[in-house]
């Protein structure tokens, strides 16, 4: 595999910033964010995964080694309880904000006036769980709005080999959205072609930014060290372009921005932020999810593990009581079929 492109050189010059990012679908940038701002963000997010049973008894908690007994995942309750807490955190919303990001982002984009997503993500990843290493997948797929879209994915803290990452394949985002299948981990989804041969990694250190399109094919590093992986989503389109509804509710719901808020200043930048912009609102493209849903269902009438990410899904945010049953039974099944 080969190593990320440094785009260091590259920062001031939004032209060529521009050029690599058509070609090849994301930038590296290294050093981007200030790395006290980010140590802050992981010892809170540490200090609410201590208090779920995430941290290992008898070790530092800086050192965020995982007790497996705890092992959760999007989007179990025992999970989203502690991503509700980092997301009400204003420093952590504050994270997308930082100059740096968003000077570059609009250097990306020839100088147009940047939105930064309301939804951001924060993530936990545990160790030896390789199953649940996140597929390839588009972010297209639940952003939507305008393919135009840019994901920067940051790393709360120094990533060894060990503790993975993320991967791109180059020049990926030049071939639509490809066809997939559920799959376990973040999102439900696994794109089912092959990308052998044009995959980018390596390790990162905390300040380093990965930017990618929208359509850009990204996968998650299996992490096989004894520590959680922290990072968080952040993600950036022009103004003027389409935005789906949905971008503007919380990753969190139904946890409100009210509920985020509270506490927080009054005068806060980060609040309600996007409504200073006349936004074009584009209707949220549902097949996709539906198609997955279906599958997933088919897939675990077989019996087939790689159903179980989207049908906990189904179960946690489907409008539908008749799938959300039909899911939570066939999720059963599967734990009856599950080895001993």
């Amino acid at each position: 595999m080969k190593p990320f492109l440094d785009s260091t050189d590259a920062v001031d010059d939004g032209p060529e910033l521009a050029r690599r990012m058509d070609r090849d679908g994301y930038l590296f940038v290294p050093g981007l964010l200030p790395a006290d701002h980010l140590e802050r963000v992981r010892r809170r997010f540490l200090d609410f995964a201590g208090d779920a049973g995430w941290l290992l008894d008898g070790t530092d908690p800086a050192e965020a080694v995982a007790d497996l007994e705890g092992f959760t995942v999007e989007p179990q309750p025992e999970y989203m309880a502690v991503i509700r807490a980092v997301h009400g955190l204003e420093e952590f919303h504050a994270l997308q904000h930082a100059p740096g990001l968003l000077d570059l982002i609009g250097r990306l984009c020839g100088g147009a006036e940047i939105l930064p997503h309301p939804r951001l993500i924060p993530r936990a990843i545990f160790p030896q769980r390789e199953a649940y290493t996140t597929p390839p997948h588009q972010d297209f797929i639940p952003i939507q709005g305008t393919e135009s879209t840019y994901t920067a994915w940051i790393p709360l803290s120094d990533l060894t080999a060990e503790m993975g990452g993320v991967q791109i394949a180059e020049g990926s985002h030049l071939g639509g959205v490809y066809d997939f299948r559920p799959g376990l981990g973040a999102g439900g989804i696994e794109i089912t072609r092959s990308f052998a041969g044009t995959w980018r990694g390596g390790p990162f250190d905390q300040g380093d930014v990965l930017f990618f399109h929208s359509l850009a094919v990204h996968r998650g590093v299996p992490n096989v060290s004894d520590s959680l992986r922290m990072s968080l989503d952040a993600r950036f389109q022009r103004v003027g372009d389409p935005i789906a509804p949905e971008t503007l509710m919380p990753f969190t719901r139904p946890q409100t921005w009210e509920e985020i808020y509270a506490g927080w200043p009054a005068d806060s930048l980060y609040r309600y932020y996007w409504e200073g912009h006349t936004l074009d609102l584009k209707e949220y493209d549902l097949s996709y999810h539906r198609r997955r849903d279906t599958m997933a269902m088919e897939m675990a009438e077989e019996g087939d593990p790689r159903a179980r990410s989207t049908l906990q899904r189904i179960v946690a945010r489907d409008k539908d009581p008749g799938r959300q049953e039909k899911a939570r039974q066939l999720l059963e099944n599967l734990d009856r079929r599950a080895p001993a």
